[in-house]
């Protein structure tokens, strides 16, 4: 098969990205007004604030810095500024990132204060722009490609065309040997058998199930009911009425592709082929950890109408609603309205999106990346000490 090439960024640690910002990191809650001081300072970066940080521990704090490590080493990613009120877990972050081989310095404030740091962080930002405009794309192949998917605000135009539209690429970069990631724990609930048999090997299929399982059990020993958030009161509107229908459509995504492996949020794939991540199924929580476990690009399907973006990771939104085509035009990339007038049949869907794609990782900036839609959210397990 023919293996599209484009021009991105080869990282020191060999990946490839498509966008090449400098971060500044803001280690936790306490260290988003230095940051947000520095990007000020300093044009060509970017900063993403965040409220945790403090007084977590065990399986929620590795969730965190996994989380932060492995945003700073998105192959997207040049460069980053790490500033933490303290040095011990400051250094835990600059020591994750350092690990890819790009350049990375973390500031402290305690024993300094906030002008000291705002003035170092700044001037090795700067140092860092400038040193990553230099940067030039090289020739890379689709097959070193890391893209994610999820939908959001799905109706019943989701499942019928946008969602499958999802699937017919997947298919195609997986027969690519591209990385796949795809998720969404709860939202497959109804659907759990079906996405449990497109496992590669009946372990992998396990390993799903339990995941899900746990996943559902942690839902019903809340005591909650989920309706109006499963599916969501868009959802409803958009004509899904059970979390049942949401997911058949929710698998639609993957089109006819086995995954090969399950991660754990944020956890980077070992390898190519499409692999599932247990996630929330709230939208900027999903691509945040997706992003940090290395995906450069990301396929976002929507019915009733999606605004998310994600700071590190380009969303490409995608929709088959003629209503939601018409008036949300601004954060649509992909119209797909044409399929249900029979204007435009699947195949020809799927090389739309396989377009918009390439175009995207030559480097033309997606809806949500003009709208400044920076929606970066980290999923948290527990309550902090």
């Amino acid at each position: 098969m023919n293996v599209p090439k484009f021009w991105g960024y080869r990282r020191e640690n060999g990946r490839v990205g498509i966008r090449n910002n400098v971060l500044i990191l803001p280690l936790d809650d306490l260290s988003n007004s230095a940051s947000e001081k520095v990007a000020n300072n300093v044009k060509g970066t970017m900063v993403i604030p965040h409220g945790y940080g403090r007084l977590q521990f065990g399986e929620d704090l590795d969730l965190y810095f996994r989380t932060l490590i492995g945003t700073g080493s998105n192959p997207n990613i040049a460069a980053v500024v790490v500033i933490g009120i303290e040095p011990e877990w400051t250094n835990v972050i600059v020591e994750g990132i350092a690990k890819t081989g790009k350049p990375v310095i973390g500031f402290a404030i305690e024993r300094s204060g906030e002008f000291k740091t705002v003035e170092a962080a700044s001037r090795k930002a700067m140092e860092y722009v400038q040193w990553a405009t230099e940067l030039m794309r090289e020739e890379c192949s689709v097959d070193e490609l890391v893209v994610s998917v999820k939908c959001g605000e799905s109706d019943t135009t989701s499942g019928l065309a946008s969602n499958p539209t999802v699937g017919k690429a997947v298919e195609r970069l997986v027969e690519m040997n591209a990385t796949v990631m795809f998720g969404e724990t709860s939202e497959i609930t109804g659907g759990e058998d079906i996405v449990k048999s497109r496992g590669a090997t009946p372990e992998v299929g396990e390993q799903f199930y339990k995941t899900w399982s746990e996943y559902n059990q942690f839902i019903l020993d809340q005591g909650v009911d989920l309706s109006g958030s499963q599916p969501t009161k868009g959802n409803i509107t958009g004509g899904l009425t059970t979390i049942e229908e949401k997911a058949m459509g929710n698998i639609q995504k993957i089109g006819k592709c086995k995954y090969v492996g399950v991660l754990k949020p944020a956890e980077a794939p070992t390898g190519k082929g499409l692999w599932y991540m247990d996630t929330s199924s709230a939208a900027a929580e999903a691509v945040t950890l997706w992003g940090a476990a290395g995906s450069v690009l990301h396929f976002f399907p929507t019915g009733q109408g999606n605004i998310v973006g994600n700071p590190v990771v380009p969303v490409i939104k995608l929709t088959a609603n003629p209503l939601t085509a018409e008036t949300m035009g601004e954060h649509i990339d992909v119209n797909l309205s044409g399929m249900l007038r029979m204007e435009m049949n699947l195949e020809q869907a799927g090389d739309a999106l396989m377009e918009m794609m390439m175009r995207t990782v030559n480097g033309r900036m997606t809806r949500a990346e003009v709208l400044g839609h920076v929606e970066y959210v980290l999923t948290k397990l527990y309550r902090s000490a």
